[in-house]
């Protein structure tokens, strides 16, 4: 299993790799869109993009967007947000091609339950 983090905060990606490797994912990460997409493309898809809600450069929801329509692989994108998304924004992800979001700070628990549901990990 491949994943893609899309991070602007280094200590969070390197908390996201170590989850991530733990648990048998191939891990490539990013700290901005533009880069994100050449990563995506480099590392011949992903099964698990995990994206900053608020990200430098281009909007995490034009990214998104742009993913979901170069790829044809499915990806399971899950957004990261520093506090709870308000019915606007998170219709606006939906529409823009996330499948989920986890809160910021979160635990490895929740983690684990958000890749159990899309399939990633069995449940306990």
């Amino acid at each position: 299993m491949k994943a893609l983090i899309v991070e602007n905060s280094s200590t969070m990606r390197s908390v996201l790799r170590r989850i991530l490797s733990m648990r048998g994912f191939e891990v490539s990460e990013a700290d901005n869109a533009e880069q994100a997409m050449d990563v995506y493309h480099g590392m011949g898809n992903a099964d698990l993009v995990l994206v900053d809600w608020v990200l430098n450069e281009i909007d995490s929801l034009e990214f998104i967007t742009q993913l979901r329509l170069e790829s044809a692989h499915h990806t399971m994108v899950l957004m990261l947000a520093a506090e709870e998304p308000g019915i606007r924004e998170l219709h606006r992800a939906l529409i823009a091609g996330a499948d989920d979001y986890l809160i910021k700070p979160f635990t490895s628990l929740q983690m684990d339950e958000k890749l159990a549901e899309a399939g990633f990990l069995l449940r306990s």
